[in-house]
């Protein structure tokens, strides 16, 4: 694969109304972004308008999910090299650094970068992350058909990091929480028996206790006070809803197929 050519980035957004965050986002990547595309849901806010007061090219997509959305605004993009961020997500000045470097360079390292994202919970920013596959060349990848935590499929890709920081300032309240981590315990649900997963009763006891002790003593989260307290408990929650619908939908699946 020649990586001789310009290096250009075409950032891609998708979104629904967020008019309070999305400024941020797209300011963090102007530094480095050769162009930013934005797909919008069908915002009922000033979403569409902030964007575009920002010199985003602004495209309406009706919500398909969100590996399709983040396809579609690949496709809507100039460039090959893809940087998808959220409208809760911002990059750190090391990051804008490192990408403006790489961006210098003569060649590419890879076909596609991970790149660490710490989130903050009720007013504190956590010490640990995740490295998350966020920049790609979409001559070689896609983000793969997924319900859930979509990325660009990685087989048969060379795989680097970028240094730096994305902060993913997604805390808005309890209520949201819960309501997101229902919703994507259901795809999570479904995910798994869309691969057939059987459901497993070990998995339903022991996976909730064992993200919480990962989280909050692995993780360090014991040092964060109640805060921590409250996202191991939310991580450990996540993981009994996604048993337990799990096995709510082999038990409607195996029902359909008695009758």
């Amino acid at each position: 694969m020649d990586h001789s050519e310009a290096k250009r980035i075409s950032v891609t957004i998708i979104a629904q109304n967020e008019e309070q965050r999305i400024a941020k986002a797209v300011v963090s990547c102007q530094d480095f972004a050769d162009e930013i595309v934005v797909v919008d849901g069908g915002s009922k806010d000033a979403t569409v308008e902030i964007a575009e007061s920002l010199g985003c090219k602004v495209f309406f997509n009706p919500w398909p999910g969100f590996a399709k959305q983040r396809n579609f605004a690949a496709e809507k993009a100039t460039h090959d090299w893809i940087f998808f961020i959220d409208t809760d997500e911002f990059a750190n000045e090391e990051l804008k650094h490192s990408i403006k470097q790489w961006k210098a360079g003569k060649t590419a390292d890879a076909d596609i970068y991970n790149i660490y994202r710490i989130g903050n919970f009720m007013g504190k920013w956590l010490d640990k992350g995740e490295h998350l596959p966020r920049m790609y060349n979409r001559k070689v990848t896609s983000i793969r058909e997924t319900e859930v935590h979509e990325g660009p499929e990685p087989e048969g890709r060379k795989i680097g990091f970028m240094p730096g920081i994305l902060w993913h300032d997604g805390y808005r309240s309890i209520d949201d929480h819960v309501i997101r981590f229902n919703k994507y315990t259901a795809l999570e649900a479904q995910k798994a028996l869309s691969a057939n997963k059987n459901f497993s009763l070990m998995r339903l006891l022991f996976r909730p206790v064992l993200r919480f002790g990962q989280k909050y003593f692995v993780h360090g989260l014991f040092k964060k006070g109640l805060a921590g307290l409250t996202v191991a408990t939310l991580w450990a929650y996540y993981e009994y809803l996604t048993q337990i619908k799990l096995y709510e939908l082999k038990r409607v699946q195996n029902s359909g197929v008695a009758e």
